[in-house]
């Protein structure tokens, strides 16, 4: 059974959760150029306000409620402008079904949404990222050159960047793709954001909304680029993503911010306090056994590598807690019931868990 049509709300704890790490931010605020440190700083201090307040909700057990559903399968979408400001949504500037803004950041959120949804709705058979047919609302110009995006447990919220290291977070839809993703997840497994369990949320997040963008772009899994948040980084910065699925720790490797400290396998498995144990830093290893699988099945990659990774996340089997092993052992056997086994799918997921050090 699908853990997502559970009618108890209540058992929902949603995380706030961003598409930068912070140790990205981290290292700009230390930078010597004063306007980039400030820009990260800014960031930083804001996303840390953002995190203890969705802390506090969740001890309080304030959740979404539970959305009525809509008489059709179709997206309802609502995009806000923030107008440089920090409280949300802000004013409503493009609605369900309305006309294109002459704004241009509203229309690619719009759009990305809209993405989002078809994916979901014709790849899996769900409704919106509740499974029952949830409202999908956005707000853009968050903030003064916030470097961020984020899910906050009920929409999502888009910063237009500082120009400098990274542009308007809407040009990828990836990325509009991975912050949706961690509302599936938190209607589904309601993986605990920290450690492996977390790097596993970061992890389907990078999964879907790499397929996200493939299905849009309708691309084969050899033609997609694999990367994401590819676009976002600004012109001062060497690097051509935040994360490289296909060849973690590659994304970037830049004098300012550093190299791209992704792992590919276990054995470069990083141990930190930081970043709620390395979230985002760790989910490089099952990310890269998803784009193992995706490449050795071919064809469309949300068809059977991506319906293997959905089938696992929404099962009702994983656990909040769950680690990589666990994940590992649950994805093979989603592969062995909706395939077989001995099948090219169980091949390739034994093929791509051995290959990142959990065989």
């Amino acid at each position: 059974m699908d853990a997502s049509h559970t009618p108890d709300h209540a058992r929902l704890h949603p995380v706030f959760c961003t598409v930068v790490p912070p140790h990205l931010l981290d290292r700009a605020a230390r930078s010597a150029d004063s306007a980039r440190a400030d820009a990260a700083q800014r960031t930083l201090e804001l996303d840390a306000s953002l995190r203890t307040r969705r802390r506090i909700s969740a001890i309080r057990g304030i959740a979404p409620p539970a959305p009525e559903a809509p008489a059709a399968d179709g997206p309802r979408r609502t995009i806000y402008d923030s107008q440089h400001r920090t409280r949300l949504p802000g004013k409503k500037v493009r609605a369900e079904g309305a006309e294109p803004s002459k704004d241009a950041t509203v229309n690619r959120a719009y759009a990305g949404l809209g993405a989002t949804y078809d994916l979901f709705l014709k790849g899996f058979g769900r409704r919106s990222i509740d499974g029952s047919g949830l409202p999908l609302d956005a707000s853009v110009h968050y903030g003064q050159d916030y470097n961020n995006a984020f899910w906050d447990g009920q929409q999502m919220v888009f910063g237009d960047g500082d120009g400098d290291l990274f542009l308007d977070f809407t040009v990828s839809v990836d990325v509009i793709g991975h912050e949706l993703t961690h509302g599936v997840t938190q209607y589904t497994a309601n993986l605990d954001y920290h450690g492996q369990s977390g790097a596993l949320n970061e992890s389907m997040s990078d999964v879907f909304g790499s397929l996200i963008k493939q299905y849009s772009l309708g691309q084969n899994a050899d033609e997609a680029d694999w990367l994401i948040g590819a676009g976002l980084l600004g012109p001062n910065v060497t690097g051509v993503a935040l994360r490289s699925m296909k060849a973690p720790g590659t994304a970037y490797d830049d004098d300012e911010l550093g190299k791209d400290p992704q792992p590919a396998t276990m054995d470069g498995y990083v141990t930190t306090s930081r970043d709620n144990g390395g979230v985002h830093i760790n989910s490089g290893i099952p990310n890269h056994a998803f784009y193992i699988v995706a490449s050795e099945l071919g064809g469309k990659a949300w068809e059977r590598a991506g319906q293997i990774w959905y089938d696992a996340l929404t099962g009702g089997q994983l656990e909040a807690r769950a680690d990589f092993a666990a994940f590992a052992r649950l994805s093979t056997a989603a592969a062995v019931a909706r395939y077989g086994e001995g099948g090219a799918e169980h091949q390739a997921l034994q093929k791509a868990w051995s290959a990142v050090g959990l065989g």
